[in-house]
């Protein structure tokens, strides 16, 4: 499955929605991605698993792409 993670780049910060980001991850439960994402110092504001139609309208955009974390 591919999960959007909306974060902020800094975990000490309040969160701001004109600065949060967002990144695609491949993992098979939610508990992964926290896993994989743990060391990376982020403060995750929530995390969406994408349907197919979801996903399809996600890859039309130019900053998609999946990480490999």
């Amino acid at each position: 499955m591919i999960f959007k993670v909306l974060y902020q780049e800094l975990s000490q910060e309040v969160p701001v929605r004109e600065r949060t980001q967002a990144m695609y991850v491949e993992a098979d439960t939610e508990r992964q991605v926290r896993k994989k994402l743990a060391d990376k110092g982020i403060n995750i504001e929530y995390i969406q698993v994408l349907n197919e139609d979801h996903l399809a309208y996600e890859q039309q955009s130019e900053g998609f792409a999946v990480e490999n974390v």
